[in-house]
């Protein structure tokens, strides 16, 4: 079985390949859009040291810049790439659309679904995830990714398309059911396993929620696949950072291989248990409040699209949608703005980097962060002071319920990201709750009550709340 061994190496180099390519194009494009940003915020910088770590604290240099040109511009630019985004799925690929998840779950337990593995599926759920995610919308890669993974085992294993009259006589053994199915099984754990650095997490996510035919000789052979789906992605980024070579190719920093780098770790109390059990149950009774909330969403949704008779203006509509919910995303930075102060222009820089001046610019930083770094942020140590109780409740509320209406919208998407997100701002409240009533600890024994470890506890509590996971979850957080 050599070939198929060979396969399943090929499938997981070019899911690896793949996801450091979509990591990429999002950080470029988020880049680009506060580069452009910036130009319009006439700020000075200035470096100071505080609490070990380089931070920038943005300062007026006199005029605070054209200040409505600079939402235009931060606003139009979202817009612009959500548009792309819910075209490219709407109008191009509808199969792409919302994540693609339900779909290879359906498919892989039996369920027949046209177009699903097609290349035109393939390039709009690449285009609509890459602009989705950079757009501003809260929402991550992780659903796409699977997807895209999954379309991957299909092609490379079958090596044949419809769409482009291509039927290549190699691997010819592998065009049946069985086998596809087992392709396909190994792209969407190798998909997983490249978002989030874990190839043991990714094949455990594929046994505990994706598929439902399962063997030991396909479980070493996905796992395979996983691994160098991690492999190939850590050994691009090593050297590689918004395509620009930066040395140190094949020099997997920590930093850089594991995707919420926390550098300073905590020796855990069994006191700690007590806090962690609370903010367990209010994971699972915020994740069935999340899950209940998105089907009411969802079936409104669906009856109101399905009561407009022509075609290409239920699509419309459902464009529009997704461009309503960007725009209420920036509804926090817009009233952050018409605030009035004299140091407007310092809170227009915490978008830009933390940590912010006021509760207000805090909170308009958090919604506006990049998800995965923001989520970084709120996981970092030592850093009682940064977020008060305020910026993070405005967060958590405006989170919750914007991923929650951005789920099932028009857009490929995916949820892991909102999740980890909403449950790392409920932690870190906790947290700030403990220190409030404990005060600071500096010394070990009582060094574990720290507003970032009870993120990270709190995000894992959410994520296992909507998603049900359990061994699969806590392998991907501590990887």
């Amino acid at each position: 079985e050599w070939d198929q061994w060979l396969l399943m190496g090929l499938i997981g180099t070019a899911v690896g390949m793949l996801g450091f390519l979509v990591h990429q194009i999002i950080d470029s494009f988020i880049k680009l859009k506060w580069d452009l940003v910036e130009n319009y915020l006439q700020v000075s910088k200035r470096k100071t040291w505080s609490m070990g770590a380089d931070v920038v604290i943005y300062l007026s240099s006199g005029q605070h810049g054209n200040i409505h040109m600079t939402w235009l511009c931060a606003l139009g630019s979202g817009l612009a790439m959500v548009v792309l985004s819910s075209g490219s799925v709407l109008f191009f690929c509808p199969a792409g659309s919302p994540s693609g998840l339900p779909e290879i779950i359906g498919y892989l337990n039996g369920t027949s679904i046209q177009h699903l593995f097609n290349i035109k599926t393939f390039l709009g759920t690449f285009v609509s995830c890459v602009l989705a995610v950079a757009s501003g919308l809260f929402c991550g890669p992780e659903g796409p990714m699977i997807h895209l993974g999954a379309l991957l085992g299909c092609g490379l294993s079958q090596l044949q398309s419809d769409t482009l009259g291509v039927h290549l006589p190699i691997f010819t053994r592998f065009r049946n059911s069985a086998d596809k199915r087992s392709f396909i099984t190994a792209g969407a754990g190798a998909g997983i396993a490249s978002v989030f650095r874990a190839p043991i997490g990714g094949l455990l996510f594929t046994l505990e929620e994706v598929s439902s035919f399962w063997d030991i000789r396909l479980a070493w052979q996905t796992f395979f696949c996983c691994l160098m789906a991690t492999f190939t992605t850590d050994l691009l980024s090593s050297s590689l950072s918004g395509f620009v070579y930066r040395g140190h190719f094949g020099f997997f920093e920590a930093e850089k291989r594991i995707i919420f780098w926390v550098k300073n770790l905590l020796d855990i109390n069994v006191l700690a248990f007590i806090p962690t059990i609370l903010l367990g149950m209010l994971g699972g009774l915020l994740g069935a409040l999340f899950i209940s909330l998105n089907i009411k969403i969802n079936k409104l949704r669906m009856q109101f699209f399905n009561s407009i008779p022509k075609l290409y203006l239920r699509k419309t509509s459902k464009l529009l949608e997704t461009v309503l919910i960007l725009v209420i995303s920036y509804v926090p930075l817009v009233a952050n703005l018409g605030s009035g102060r004299n140091f407007l222009a310092l809170d227009v820089g915490c978008v830009l980097s933390f940590p912010c001046s006021s509760e207000q610019g805090s909170a308009a930083a958090l919604l506006v962060e990049n998800g995965k770094q923001g989520i970084t942020y709120l996981f970092k140590r030592g850093t009682h002071e940064e977020f008060g109780y305020t910026s993070l409740c405005t967060a958590l509320a405006f989170y919750f319920i914007l991923s929650c209406w951005t789920a099932g919208s028009a857009v490929a998407s995916g949820l892991v990201i909102p999740m980890l997100y909403t449950g790392a701002l409920y932690g870190r409240i906790i947290g700030l709750i403990l220190v409030s009533i404990f005060g600071v600890q500096t010394n070990e024994y009582r060094a574990w009550i720290d507003p970032g470890l009870f993120a990270a506890i709190g995000a894992a509590s959410f994520f296992s709340g909507v998603s049900r996971l359990t061994i699969s979850l806590t392998v991907i957080m501590v990887s």
